[in-house]
């Protein structure tokens, strides 16, 4: 039986989630009279349901289908687990999916009692495991949350893929130093699209253990030593008592947030500035709609040619009835009331199809109507009857929903204005960008982000960290880049997701369609398209993940690319969200046959990644020990699922910058309860403070962005050549022996073994496997290897030049001599 001693600290550096989600009329569902809601928002036609979907491309086929699955998902040993609000009718069409109801108290849960682990079930004799069949520990993290301990491990077997029969696992832990292993219970092994994952656990503890050992089925054993995952009581920039924290009151819309950022720039120019980006979003603003005649084979759906506001609302159609026979089909146009005179046959019955009516329509209605079509897929084929007078046309904008903001709502296309804050705005700092709300419905991000940003003007003076944050970073706030959704959630409908722009055609264009239409601009992006096959992007316009009809289809997303490609000095960016309660970035997409991920960040920038993931974190867990587990930190891919297009991945690929992705809110743990409790997009401002509200999560989250901040400032201060080592390191061996690289911090690691320079196209040194330390290099003969390490910030070790083919060639270099 093979063993190994691991130390546990992921890349040499040191959630449950259960959220509620409103779907947005998966089915097209039609509007109830005067209310413009659609019927999926009738409490009394919908329940929530717990489902389980067997992986991505299930996932995929269901959010196709216009479910809105987006957020509060939960990766499941077999699968993905969600919750959605739906009609009975839409409960059969899930099932007729593959898609599994499940009940009350079914689903996945973490299994806090020890249950004896695989050593009872395992009828095998264990046999010894040649070199290539490890177990491999990937990490063992141990935090508190309210009074209580947790431990979380991974682990991954290299026979892991294996299922006939399943390789199973089983984990246990001392209760500290010099204890005995004890606790055994039995790991759970995670899928995703059919490929192995890693086994992995999380429970509760009361005693922080020391090292835990995994042992395999087929008989591999590793034991390692237990980290800690975040800073226990790190003392919060408002832990100062003269720091001016708490300025945000309320949600916020577009408009309230925009004034702000001027007003700030207006209070304080010497270190703010407004940035208007180029391209205004395609507006609050819909076409002025009607369904006439029902939605069987006689209905028709007309649209104005004008925007309502701009004179669509103003107009009137009507189908009308002669008492003549064998009259023509014709159109009557007075001001902006339109009369279709139905066509009539010998014996004076109406003789007008829908398409007949429809085309009549577009061509006789002298410019004001400019869709008319019959209803969805129907051919029209149905005689259209009299109405029983002018229907009027709107586009169900007029409305105001309970309990918004009051203020009339700007129509038609918004300029975004980017708040600047920063000493010196001359591309000498790094430069850190902030997007908030690119999904219409998460209001929490806003609040976090002009939280933040307040708090930079208003403690400049007075704090020193502070100011050492304004004095050597350069952030760029965009407070809300999906400005027109925006209103649409806080104005007509809360749980409006994408932009507000409809590129559907006829048979989805109709006003039920209305809560269903618009891009998900997190889907619009060049890196890992769902246009290129990759998974998690829908060619649905009425789905919840709609890529858009091309890539960078939408203003908002062009004018991210514009404003990074204008300020070179973007080192940083964080894409801000809710409410699932993680912190992610690259690999966010792959295509789903075979779990092909776009590339994956090199060693040294994962390294950095997590370091940096666990400052921001454990400065969100100063303020009320809100903990982001660590399950759900890393590649968005590899903790949750494929997001095709994703802005992180364009702007980590394509200009180099550490884009991460934040998911505010998700599961806080309730001591009362002893469970993990979930939140949602708009949680109750203020509700209670120990758990969810959106107040709380606007200021820890804000603590988590200013400790970016300072990630910023050292990295753009961060001098100091990095060093790296072979370990166990040159020298004579007896026989075959193990090596691996080490890194004094965050470094990517280029090396040769041929005897030739290593260059920076060289081998980069790459970890086993995903979300795993460095790889181990079984050397079997004598070997020379030749290296140089590169920090996060470009600093090279020992100063040597790549790129200069001269004679110093001060790399780094060890032989391992390997005795016949």
């Amino acid at each position: 039986m093979r063993r190994t001693q691991v130390r546990i600290a992921l890349l040499a550096l040191p959630a449950l989630v259960g959220s509620v989600l409103m779907a947005t009329a998966p089915a097209g569902a039609e509007p109830t009279a005067g209310s413009g809601r659609s019927q999926l928002e009738d409490p009394a036609q919908v329940r929530l349901v717990h489902i389980q979907m067997a992986g991505a491309d299930m996932l995929d086929k269901v959010v196709a289908a216009g479910f809105d699955l987006e957020h509060g998902l939960k990766r499941v040993p077999n699968g993905i687990e969600g919750e959605a609000v739906v009609t009975a009718e839409q409960i059969a069409e899930l099932e007729a999916m593959g898609v599994e109801i499940l009940g009350d108290d079914e689903g996945f849960a973490w299994s806090n009692e020890a249950d004896g682990g695989i050593q009872a079930r395992r009828a095998q004799a264990v046999q010894l495991l040649s070199h290539e069949e490890t177990v491999r520990i990937v990490r063992a993290d141990w935090f508190t949350t309210k009074g209580q301990g947790f431990l979380y491990v991974e682990a991954r077997t290299t026979a892991g893929q294996q299922t006939n029969p399943i390789v199973t696992m089983q984990l246990e832990n001392d209760s500290g130093a010099d204890t005995s292993f004890g606790f055994a219970r039995t790991m759970s092994r995670f899928v995703d699209s059919g490929q192995y994952m890693f086994h992995r656990n999380l429970f509760k503890l009361d005693a922080r253990p020391s090292q835990i050992r995994v042992t395999s089925s087929t008989g591999g054993v590793a034991t390692g030593y237990v980290s800690n995952w975040l800073e226990d009581g790190a003392p919060p920039l408002t832990a100062n008592p003269a720091y001016k924290w708490d300025f945000v009151d309320g949600y916020r819309t577009p408009q309230q947030l925009y004034s702000r950022a001027e007003e700030i720039a207006r209070q304080y120019p010497d270190i703010a500035e407004i940035v208007y980006l180029p391209n205004k979003t395609n507006g609050y603003q819909r076409k002025a709609q009607a369904t006439i005649g029902g939605t069987g084979q006689s209905a028709v759906v007309v649209s104005s040619a004008a925007w309502g506001h701009e004179g669509g609302n103003d107009i009137t159609v009507e189908f009308v009835n002669r008492p003549e026979a064998n009259l023509p089909l014709t159109v009557e146009v007075a001001g902006k009331a339109v009369r279709v005179l139905l066509a009539k046959d010998a014996s004076g019955a109406l003789a007008s199809t829908a398409a007949q009516v429809a085309t009549a329509l577009r061509t006789q209605s002298q410019g004001l109507i400019d869709r008319a079509h019959p209803y969805r897929t129907n051919a029209g084929t149905g005689i259209v009857a009299a109405t029983s007078g002018p229907v009027a046309l709107t586009d169900f904008l007029n409305e105001k929903r309970a309990g918004a903001p009051e203020g009339e709502v700007p129509r038609g296309p918004a300029t975004i204005p980017v708040l600047r804050i920063g000493k010196h705005r001359d591309g000498r700092n790094p430069g850190v960008l902030i997007q908030a709300q690119d999904h219409a419905r998460e209001w929490v991000p806003a609040t976090t982000s002009l939280e933040s940003a307040e708090r930079l003007v208003h403690n400049y003076k007075s704090d020193w960290e502070t100011k050492k944050i304004v004095d050597n970073t350069d952030v760029f706030f965009i407070l809300s880049n999906n400005p027109d959704g925006a209103n649409y959630s806080f104005y007509n409908f809360a749980s409006q997701r994408r932009n507000m722009t409809n590129h559907c055609a006829d048979d989805n264009a109709d006003p039920a369609r209305r809560n269903s239409w618009g891009v998900d601009l997190n889907r619009n992006y060049r890196v890992g398209s769902g246009h290129d096959g990759y998974s998690g992007g829908s060619t649905s316009c009425v789905s919840d993940t709609y890529q858009g009809p091309e890539k960078l289809s939408e203003p908002e997303s062009k004018n991210i690319i514009w404003l990074v490609e204008k300020y070179r000095n973007i080192k940083f960016m964080m894409s801000v969200h809710s409410n699932g309660g993680q912190l992610f970035w690259q690999p966010g997409a792959y295509i789903a046959d075979g779990r092909i991920t776009t590339p994956r960040p090199p060693l040294g920038d994962e390294a950095f990644y997590w370091q940096s993931a666990a400052r921001i974190l454990s400065q969100v867990k100063a303020h009320r020990q809100t903990v982001v587990t660590p399950e759900n930190v890393g590649g968005s891919s590899d903790v949750l699922y494929s997001s095709a297009g994703n802005v992180r991945e364009d702007l980590y690929h394509n200009y180099g910058i550490y884009a991460f992705g934040w998911e505010v809110g998700g599961s806080i743990y309730n001591p009362a309860t002893g469970n993990w409790q979930g939140g949602s997009f708009q949680p109750a401002w203020v509700g209670n403070p120990e758990l969810v509200s959106g107040h709380a999560e606007t200021m820890e989250y804000a603590n988590g962005i200013m400790e970016m901040f300072r990630v910023a400032a050292d990295w753009g201060q961060d001098n100091k050549k990095p060093t790296s080592k072979l370990v166990p390191g040159g020298g004579k061996y007896s026989g075959p022996v193990d090596v691996r690289f080490e890194t004094s911090e965050p470094a990517t690691i280029y090396y040769t073994t041929d005897g030739s320079r290593p260059t920076l196209e060289s081998p980069r040194y790459a970890a086993t496997e995903f979300r795993e330390p460095g790889q181990v290099f079984h050397v079997t003969e004598t070997t020379t290897f030749k290296w140089f390490s590169v920090d996060s910030a470009g600093n090279i070790e020992q100063n040597y030049d790549p790129t200069n083919n001269d004679t110093r060639n001060n790399y780094r270099t060890a032989t391992i001599t390997v005795a016949k």
